[in-house]
């Protein structure tokens, strides 16, 4: 496809999702859906086919920011699924389309959060200690919302190394009052022996019920296991990935290794390899339930969320698959 105008704000929505100036998975959708209303309304011009193949290639654009956390493609398809199958007769028209489309997104994603809080929150006991990681807001809804009903005891906070989100989760529960202790990554063993509850959240949700989220997830899942500590994923239904239900593997984003190390040290010691993946796999058997707007399920169940929520045949999936442009490889 030739290259086509892309409005500056859009250019500078999708490079700071790129860049994680724009973080967390539900963050990245709003994002993402709003970046497709902003391009709708700058759009210049009269004919309509002109306009669908202008946000076809905006779509894809943003699309390519993040290639693991399937809240944006999710996102944009919802938006603009509702532009394909409107049949609209104008420019005029399908603006309008694609601008109410983002903004019914993102307002559903804003509600599905306060669900997932308030059916989070049944699942903590009075005198709870819970350990989190990364920073998702979802999360933080379930365990704000037990404080505010009296019976969170202590959050424990991983610094979620390299991009420490977890110094925002920590500042976030202390500033609603809660008792909190940031603690070192490789400290998650030492102190799942205190918790009672592990609070996480998913930047994709696989069709087996895997959960694919900031690195180190695993580890904490497992430690908890080991503890015995129930876990629980908080997850908007959107962060579901209806490629998987085809076998599309999911692609583990792999970072600049200047994350980890200064540039200098990377040229002193060239014999050293970095590498850097942002995010791991939990399988299905260390969780206890997803939390959704729709309701909690046990991870078993995650294919009859895909199913439901987005009634796909196989022929769209796979078209969806070819939609999908950036694929990293783990080796």
């Amino acid at each position: 496809m030739t290259e086509m105008y892309i409005p500056k704000e859009v250019i500078r929505i999708r490079n700071d999702i790129k860049n994680m100036k724009i973080r967390g998975a539900g963050t990245i959708a709003r994002a993402g859906a709003r970046a497709l209303a902003i391009a709708a309304e700058k759009h210049v011009g009269n004919e309509l086919s002109k306009f669908i193949k202008y946000m076809e290639y905006v779509a894809s654009y943003i699309r390519s920011a993040r290639p693991t956390a399937v809240s944006l493609p999710n996102a944009i398809m919802y938006v603009m699924n509702r532009l394909r199958k409107s049949n609209a007769k104008s420019v005029e028209e399908a603006r309008r389309i694609v601008i109410e489309s983002a903004n019914e997104f993102i307002n559903y994603s804003l509600k599905a959060i306060k669900i997932i809080g308030e059916l989070g929150a049944r699942r903590i006991e009075h005198g709870d200690v819970i350990m989190t990681h990364c920073h998702s807001t979802a999360a933080l809804s379930i365990i704000i919302t037990a404080y505010r009903q009296g019976k969170v005891s202590k959050v424990f906070v991983k610094e979620t190394r390299p991009k420490m989100q977890g110094l925002i989760t920590a500042k976030v529960l202390a500033s609603e009052g809660l008792d909190v202790v940031l603690i070192p990554d490789s400290a998650v063993r030492y102190y799942m022996r205190k918790v009672n509850k592990v609070v996480v959240g998913a930047d994709t949700i696989a069709a087996n019920g895997a959960v694919v989220n900031k690195i180190g997830t695993s580890m904490v899942a497992l430690a908890a296991k080991e503890a015995r500590a129930r876990v629980y994923v908080a997850a908007e239904t959107y962060k579901f990935s209806p490629l998987t239900l085809i076998g599309e593997l999911v692609p583990i984003e792999i970072r600049d290794p200047t994350e980890i190390v200064p540039s200098g040290w990377l040229k002193e010691n060239p014999g050293v390899e970095i590498f850097n993946p942002v995010f791991d796999v939990t399988p299905p058997e260390y969780i206890d339930a997803i939390i959704t707007e729709r309701g909690v399920i046990p991870p078993q169940a995650a294919i009859l969320i895909l199913m439901e929520e987005y009634g796909l045949s196989i022929k769209e999936i796979a078209k969806l698959s070819s939609e999908t442009e950036v694929k990293i490889s783990e080796d």
